[in-house]
This record gives C-alpha cells, structure tokens and sequence, in this order.
C-alpha cells in the first residue's frame, strides 16, 4: 500500500522572546516531541518563519538544537523577526548575505517552493516584481509535479483589518494570484505569521496559515484587537496520490 508523503510545517516560534511572561522554548519543546510522537515519522520538517523574536546568533543556535531532535530534514524560511543572514548561514541556505532566501526542494513526490515574502525593517510583507518572476520561472520548470508553496506573509484575509495590515501591503495578493492562476500543479500554499489557523483561496488554490508553536492570536472582530494566548500547534501535509491533504494537529503543555 501506498504510503504518503508527510510534511509537518511549524511556524512563529520566536524565541528569545517573553510576551506576557511566557518563554517559548517549553512550547516548542512540546511541539517537537508531539512531531516525533506521531504514528507515523514524517519525511521533512518545514518551518515557515519567525524562528527567532529578535534575530539574534544565539537564538538561533538554540533554535536549530531544539529542531534537530526531530531527526527529519528541516526546510527553514525568514519571517518578519528574523535575519536573513543568519537564517541562511545556520541552516545552509543557497544565496548569500541577506539577500531574500527563495529555493525549492524535492520531498519525495512532493516539491517544496520557497518564497521570500519579508521587507526588511517591517512587518507586512511585498511579493515584488523580481521575486514574482522568480516564482513564475520555478513553477514553469517542474508543471507536472504536485507542489506546496511556503510563504511567510500567507495571502489570505482574515476579516479583522488591524491583523491583516501588518500582514501584507495593499495589492500583494492580486499580484501573487496572476502567477498562481498559471501553475495549476499547486496544491496549497502555507504560510505562518498571523499566529493563527486560518484559511482561504488564491486564484483557486488552497491558502492555509499555520498556529504558532508560541502564542495563538485571539481576535475580536468587533473592536479589530488582537489578544494573544491559547492553544499551540502544527499542520501536517500529506500528500497521497497527487493529492494533498492539510491538517491541524494541536498541542498541550
């Protein structure tokens, strides 16, 4: 019988940071073991950004040590808190300095596209015109084979306008879906930053945003403020069949 393609995807870890007095290593310590704890060992690990709060060296060692008990590839992207730079050099990265970090991988019969959504010394998230082309030209080279597309900033909208401004400039989605409407091997496209199990659709492909292995947004759509707290989680990609299946795995202290 076959057997799927597994891809566990955590995101926003920020450590090094202390919101409301919480540390976050204990979170993702719990969420690395519940990742090893499943029936099933997963292929690879993707982690869609914010490894760090701050960016700073040390961090991201501690980072790395935590994720290295997963025993599993580890796919990384920058998000919004991190250093490219440093992104890069700990986890071995192509390209060079801090220049957006955008790579694909094979996964099996899944592919893994990479793209850099961050603009450095803000919040919300551009896809520009060169990283589009990028994008367009990666897709082109592989049209038959079912393919995930990690993003930091994901391009969905999540109905609370103070979130969705610090999660990309005006415009940035129509832009994104005229190159996803030309590539229908896509299966999904996963992000993270918002802190919060979202979903949507972009020119006809899945949009997931994936829970914090930290701290879960908790939004109040009558006065668009934003509370943190909740419950920690991970999303596992299964992909079987040329079909990809995404679900919400939650974690406890």
């Amino acid at each position: 019988m076959a057997k799927p393609v597994l891809l566990a995807q955590l995101s926003d870890l920020h450590i090094g940071a202390h919101e409301n007095g919480v540390d976050p290593v204990p979170h993702l310590e719990a969420v690395v073991e519940a990742v090893r704890s499943l029936p099933n060992p997963v292929d690879a690990v993707l982690v869609s950004g914010d490894l760090t709060h701050d960016g700073g060296q040390s961090e991201f060692q501690l980072v790395r040590q935590l994720l290295e008990r997963l025993d599993a590839p580890l796919h990384v992207l920058a998000g919004n808190h991190d250093d490219r730079a440093l992104v890069r050099d700990n986890f071995g990265l192509p390209g060079a300095g801090d220049e957006p970090v955008n790579y694909s991988v094979d996964v099996g019969e899944l592919r893994l596209v990479v793209l850099d959504s961050n603009v450095p010394g803000q919040d919300p998230g551009r896809y520009d015109s060169e990283q589009l082309r990028w994008l367009d030209a990666e897709l082109a080279a592989q049209p038959d084979r079912p393919t995930l597309l990690a993003v930091h900033h994901p391009p969905l909208a999540t109905g609370v306008r103070e979130w969705d401004g610090i999660n990309l400039e005006p415009g940035q989605r129509e832009a994104l879906a005229e190159v996803v409407a030309r590539h229908p091997q896509l299966r999904a496209i996963v992000g993270g930053h918002l802190h919060r199990i979202a979903a949507s659709s972009l020119a006809g492909c899945p949009v997931i945003s994936a829970p914090s292995t930290y701290l879960q947004a908790k939004p109040d759509f009558e006065t668009e403020g934003v509370e943190f707290g909740g419950v920690l989680g991970f999303v596992l990609h299964a992909l079987l069949d040329g079909e990809l299946a995404s679900q919400v795995e939650s974690v406890a202290l």
